[in-house]
């Protein structure tokens, strides 16, 4: 019937929803993308701030305070075995006789975190804090690995 009305409808106050409005929704979404794109170029990722040995080409050699990590077997220092408790003693007559001697840690990529982690405190408990870490170029990508 063309007049007759329509009984589904009711009135705004408590009937039966037609549609519902999403422009409110995406002013809100638009607003939050905003604010994440904004604070986003404010904050940084933590680095660990590494003191690495700079290259020269001058004739004059750096010394350098070699310890090496393996998976299994004691740590070595300059290729010769040592054990965690004459780590610091090392560390400290090696500062002693160059100021500016730096740590370099070459850990098997198998160590345990743990591990390093307790060299570096040796090293640091012998007063040896500039220290760097020796890596080898990777073949494979960051993906693969």
């Amino acid at each position: 019937m063309a007049g007759s009305p329509n009984l589904n409808t009711r009135g705004p106050r408590g009937g039966i929803i037609q549609g519902i409005n999403v422009t409110p929704l995406v002013d809100i979404l638009l607003v939050l993308l905003v604010i994440f794109m904004v604070t986003a170029q404010f904050t940084s990722p933590q680095a660990i701030p590494l003191n690495l040995p700079q290259s020269s080409e001058s004739d004059t050699m750096q010394m350098v305070f070699s310890v090496t990590v393996p998976e299994d077997g004691p740590l070595q220092v300059d290729g010769e075995t040592v054990t965690g408790e004459q780590l610091p003693e090392l560390a400290k007559k090696a500062l002693e006789d160059d100021p500016k001697l730096r740590a370099v840690i070459q850990a098997d990529g198998d160590v345990p975190h743990r591990r390093v982690i307790s060299v570096m405190d040796a090293l640091r408990e012998g007063g040896l804090s500039r220290v760097a870490f020796a890596t080898t170029p990777s073949t494979e990508s960051p993906e693969e690995g």
